[in-house]
Formats: C-alpha cells, structure tokens, sequence
C-alpha cells in the first residue's frame, strides 16, 4: 500500500503576513504576488521599510520632546527638591534591563530559528540539484549507448545474418526499438541551466544568511554591553561612562529600528512566496521546463500520469540487457516524490522555522528600541542621580577627615610640612620684632624648653611661640630668640620675685 502523501499546508502567520497592505511609494495598491523581479513588487516591500523609518523618526521626535520637557520642569524644581528620585530611576533602569533581557532572548530564538530553516532549505536544494545532476549523466549515458555501441552490434549481427532473412527482420526491430529509447530519451528535460541556477541561488543564499546570522549575533551582544556599562555608570554614578553608553544607546536605537525594517520587509516577501509557492515555481521556469513537467513534480498527484512514459521505459529494459541498470536509476530519478520531498523540505524549511525566525526578530528589534528609548529617558534623572555625591558633600566641613572629597583634594596638595610657616624662620634676623606677644603666653623658665628640646633630635625648627603646656616636644631655637627669651624670664623673675620673696 503506498504511502500516503504529504501534502503543504501554510502556517497562520503566512496568511497573516500575506494581508499586509502592499503599497507603492505612491501608495498605489500593489499585486501581492510574489514577483521579485517587478519594480512595483519591490517598491511595496520598499515601503515597509519606509513605514519603519518613519517610526524611528516619531521616536527620535517623541524623546527629543521628553527630555526638553524633563530638563525644563527640573530646572525650575530645583530649589524645590533636593535630592532626585533615585529609587524611581533604579527600577526603571532595572524593568528596561529586563526588557532587553527578553529582548534579546528572542532575537537569540529567532536567530536560530531563521538559521536553521535556511539550512533546511540550502540541504534541499542540494538534493534537489544532484538528482538533476543525476538525470542529465544518464540521459546522456543511455542515449551515447543507443547511438555507437548498439548500432556498431547491430551492423555486425547484419553482416553475419544477410543471409537469413529471419534474422534480419530481427536486427530491424531491434534497431526500430533502440531509435524509440533515443527518441523517448531525447524527451527528457535537459537540467543543466536549472542545475547551474539552483548552484547559484544555493550560493548567494549561503552567503548573505551567514553575515545576516553574524550581524544579529553582533547586535545580541552589543546591545547586552551596553545595558551592563548603564548599570555600572549608575552603580559607581560616573558621569563620563553614563554619558558614553547614552550615546552609544542611541546608535543602537537606529540600528534596532533598521533591523526592524529589514525584517519586516524580509517576513512580508517570504509570506507572498509561502502563500503560493506553485505559482512562483510555475512563472520562473517556463520558457526552460514543459508546464506538465513542473506540474508533475509541484504536485506529484498519483493519479496523474508520467510524462516521460515509464511504461515504455520498462518494457524497454526487458529488451535491452545491458542497459537496463540505467534506466532502472532514470527511472527512479524520475520520480515525482523524491524531489516533490525535497520541494516540501524547502518549503517547510522557509516557510516555518525561517519566516517564524524573522518573527521573532522583528519582536527582537522592538523590545530592543523600547529599552533603549526607556535608557534614553532615563538619562536625565540618572545625570541628576549622579550628581548627588557631589551635592552631598559640600555640606560637609573642608577639614572633615571623613570627606571623601577632601581627602580628593589632599591627594593632589602638597603636605603642609612641606611649607613655610608664617611664624617659622630659617635664622634670627627679623624675629626680635615679633616676639613681645610671647610674653603674655607663659611664664615658665625657658630652661624647662630647652632642656625637652634636647631629648627629640631631628632638624631644628624655629618658632617665635614657645609650646607651653602641650604634650608635644618643644622645638629648637636660635640664638637671638634664646637671648631673648633669657632677658625676658630673668625680668618676670626680678619683678614677682620681689612681690613673693621665698
């Protein structure tokens, strides 16, 4: 009992894509039909493209709008509020993370969905093209053994029967029947411009879907990156670093909406192919194959008959011996189900996993426009939010040893002991003049001072104030300043000496 057979039934997104309005860019309505090769065809696809520009446009528009407005409303509530709503901007930085997350989990699905489907349909194609290969060896084979190695046996049979005519009429009818192979033969389509066509779309197809796979596995990462540099530039509030992944936000928002673009146009092509793919096979190879030989392998119904008589085929086996492993192999090639199967695998291969790979591209490219355009708003308040630290910090006192922002600028000051004092000297020259505030300081014998600077070594260090009552030790001083230090003890001692006599 034969097999029953397999029959293409388009997915709902063909239909459902295939409805899309076709438009020319004048907006004249447009066959949907797939025909690539027609201007009007391309113009409509042209104009889904279109339609996704002018998205980007309104969105540019829209942020434009939003963040001239945010910047104004802050401006004016500054005095107001002090401090940003940084848990608002968090979350919000943390949902367009996530958007982006997802987003680029479907692109990851949808890539390898397209991907795989395209490879279904390369695999047929190469089936496809060696059975044609296939056909063509053994047409030419079989018809090259009718013509010189058959006809050479038959005129030496002649030569040796001429005289039995029985034997001769024989010789005829074999001769009658090796002339109908060549002819039924000569009836075989030749497949070597299909052959040649199909090798060259298999190339072309091979090519542009690896740099589309790598261009989109790019664009995964890329758009991962830079959400991970907008968390960190919150996380550690750096101006420069936020600033740099806006930016580059914005060339990935451009290149989310071009992928958008391209994907629609693609999805839409290749549901105008789904939806009547007999119809485009038809179209292209008439004028290179017969209409029934096409026919016979779109539909291969089994209720229709060969073309090619196969009938004829087989009685001729039986008569021919040593052609028979042949034509058992052409007729088997000849068969509609193999390269009906492999019509179906192409078909199957771009119509369901390819077209539900751009699907899910496209969804890819608009939650990928959506959470670069939530970064994008964020820019402001996250600008703000950086600033905080700052504005933190200058309530805090300059000689806070716990101001970070202090200790920023001791770094870049040179140490104090480094510097001349006001009140330091590197001789007595000068000095006398401004020493009588030290006579109201203390009292203490200047002994006392000098005998605790000789106990800390180190360079000397002149100062016109004596440190009294500290716990640090004294410094050392010049001669003039001891000289005068002496004088002015010995003249408290002469003066409350008198006053309180031991």
């Amino acid at each position: 009992m034969p097999a029953a057979r397999v029959e293409y039934i388009a997915p709902w997104w063909v239909a459902w894509l295939h409805s899309v309005p076709h438009l020319g860019l004048r907006l004249q309505p447009v066959d949907s039909t797939f025909r690539p090769r027609d201007e009007s065809y391309q113009e409509s696809l042209l104009f889904l493209g279109l339609v996704a520009a002018i998205g980007l446009g309104l969105n540019l528009v829209l942020l434009a709008a939003y963040l001239v407005c945010v910047c104004g409303c802050r401006r004016d509530d500054a005095a107001q509020t002090k401090r940003p709503r940084s848990c608002c901007v968090t979350w919000t930085a943390v949902v367009a993370a996530l958007i982006c997350c997802a987003a680029v989990g479907a692109g990851f699905y949808g890539n390898s969905e397209a991907n795989d489907g395209v490879y279904q349909l390369l695999y047929a194609l190469d089936n496809a093209n060696h059975t044609f290969s296939g056909i063509d060896v053994l047409v030419s084979g079989t018809t090259q053994k009718m013509k010189v190695d058959l006809e050479q046996h038959l005129a030496r049979l002649g030569e040796i029967f001429a005289a039995r005519g029985d034997y001769l009429q024989t010789l005829k009818f074999l001769q009658q029947t090796a002339g109908s192979i060549i002819v039924q033969m000569a009836g075989v389509p030749v497949w070597t411009e299909v052959t040649e066509e199909l090798t060259e779309l298999a190339d072309q197809t091979s090519f542009v879907e690896y740099y589309r796979w790598l261009s989109y596995l790019l664009l995964f990462v890329l758009d991962l990156v830079l959400f991970l540099l907008a968390c960190l530039g919150l996380a550690k509030r750096s101006r420069c670093l936020l600033a740099s992944t806006l930016c580059c936000g914005v060339l990935a928002l451009l290149l989310s909406w071009t992928s958008l673009a391209a994907d629609a146009a693609a999805a839409v092509g290749t549901s105008d192919l789904c939806a009547a793919p007999d119809t485009f096979i038809l179209n292209i190879t008439e004028g290179q194959v017969r209409p029934e030989v096409t026919r016979y392998y779109l539909y291969c119904s089994q209720s229709a008959s060969s073309p090619f008589q196969q009938k004829d085929l087989l009685g001729i086996q039986l008569l021919l011996n040593s052609s028979e492993s042949g034509l058992h192999q052409l007729t088997a090639l000849l068969d509609c189900r193999g390269l009906h199967k492999d019509y179906l695998d192409a078909l199957t291969g771009i119509c369901y996993d390819g077209l539900e790979g751009l699907l899910y591209l496209g969804l890819f490219s608009l939650l990928a426009a959506l959470a670069f355009s939530i970064m994008i708003c964020l820019g402001p308040g996250a600008w703000k939010h950086c600033a905080t630290r700052d504005r933190d910090y200058d309530d805090i006192d300059d000689d806070d040893p716990f101001n970070p922002q202090a200790r920023r600028i001791a770094t870049h000051s040179p140490p104090r002991g480094q510097l001349h004092s006001f009140c330091s000297y590197s001789s007595g020259l000068g000095s006398q003049g401004s020493l009588h505030p030290a006579q109201t300081v203390s009292n203490a014998p200047v002994s006392e001072y000098m005998n605790q600077a000789a106990l800390f070594g180190g360079n000397p260090r002149y100062e016109n104030v004596p440190l009294i009552g500290r716990g640090s030790p004294p410094p050392t001083y010049s001669p003039s300043m001891r000289a005068t230090y002496l004088s002015v003890a010995d003249e408290h001692l002469r003066r409350y000496g008198n006053e309180f006599p031991g």
